[in-house]
């Protein structure tokens, strides 16, 4: 209840401000630099920014001068760079986040350049190719005092925190087993998946690419450090897509508690994103998991089985980019950090060691 006191000292100050309401006070953003204009960029960030509290677009840089200048006009944005001038960057003042969108082989260069520009990094999962990139990154970061955040955008989609949350509230009992599966049917004349095929751009196969959701998914619910990781290859007999990557990768992890994790990923079946959760109670399915929208939720306990939908999962990517707004502006860490995308490579080059050694432990 608000009192006489409280009142008039509030009418006394909206008449100060002029008769009206008080004004709200202008909310700092974070200003980007999106490294990379590709199909994810104009599909999926540059439209949602308008709808960010935290964060403004400011640059832009591309290899192609004219999609950057007619992305320009529609967005606003009038500051372009190309990647010769890219380290230009640390004399612009109204940058101060780069978000960089580019093939996973030219994450770390580029990650490490806007670093020592002097600018908060947002980088594109996979973190990079190899243990070796991401802790230069790491360190990069440590080195500049600046965030370097990687997007994994799951851990800010409504269904997929609503799933964990029941899990840990204790709604399935004891978690037991984890099991996800990510995959598409990679098309080389398409040019977002072509150089997906191309290890050197791509960062080294489907595992990279695709199955690092389920990955990251089953560390997200079980919230251990596996100690133990064995994985086989699964790449169709002469298919001449997969010179250089693998066509699919089955894994699976160890835990110290005695808890099991597999998965696939696979750039050969049919899309597919579904993670599945077991308990001494119950489980929760995600199905589909990790897309842009229609992400379910199945919470099943016994013979009942309830649907839920905790939100829009078309808000998982503003969250993701204010959140590392707020992170970058106070210049505390991100709530899925460089050290995350890390131990995420550092696993991942496990399976691939185990797979080329034919399914053998590898000890992690």
């Amino acid at each position: 209840m608000i009192d006489r006191r409280d009142f008039l000292i509030g009418a006394g100050a909206a008449s100060l401000a002029g008769g009206g309401a008080l004004a709200a006070p202008p909310v700092q953003k974070a200003r980007y630099a999106v490294v990379g204009l590709g199909t994810f960029s104009i599909g999926q960030i540059l439209p949602i920014v308008r709808d960010c509290r935290y964060s403004a677009l400011t640059a832009f840089v591309s290899g192609s001068p004219q999609k950057a200048h007619d992305l320009g006009a529609r967005y606003g944005v009038s500051r372009i760079y190309d990647y010769a001038d890219f380290d230009k960057i640390a004399e612009n003042d109204e940058i101060d986040c780069v978000y960089i969108a580019l093939p996973v082989g030219m994450h770390a260069e580029y990650t490490i350049r806007a670093l020592k520009a002097g600018k908060h990094v947002l980088c594109e999962k996979p973190m990079a190719s190899t243990v070796a990139e991401c802790e230069a990154m790491v360190a990069s970061a440590k080195a500049a005092n600046r965030q370097l955040g990687i997007a994994y955008r799951v851990h800010f989609e409504p269904n997929n925190l609503e799933a964990v949350r029941r899990l840990r509230a204790g709604e399935i009992g004891a978690l037991r087993y984890f099991s996800g599966e990510a995959g598409f049917v990679a098309d080389p004349a398409y040019p977002p998946h072509k150089w997906r095929l191309t290890k050197a751009l791509g960062g080294g196969g489907s595992m990279y690419d695709i199955g690092i959701y389920a990955l990251n998914a089953a560390l997200m619910s079980l919230e251990e450090t596996p100690v133990a990781v064995s994985a086989v290859y699964s790449t169709p007999a002469n298919d001449p897509r997969f010179k250089e990557v693998e066509g699919g990768v089955e894994w699976r992890l160890r835990f110290p508690s005695g808890i099991s994790a597999q998965g696939s990923s696979s750039y050969s079946y049919g899309y597919a994103t579904r993670q599945r959760t077991f308990g001494t109670e119950g489980g929760i399915t995600l199905d589909p998991a990790s897309s842009y929208d229609g992400v379910t939720m199945i919470l099943q306990r016994g013979s009942r089985r309830e649907t839920i939908r905790a939100g829009d999962p078309a808000t998982q990517f503003v969250a993701q980019l204010d959140g590392f707004s707020q992170a970058a502006l106070a210049n505390q860490p991100h709530r899925t950090p460089g050290e995350m995308g890390l131990r995420d490579i550092r696993i991942i080059q496990a399976m691939y060691k185990s797979a080329d050694a034919n399914g053998a432990a590898v000890a992690i």
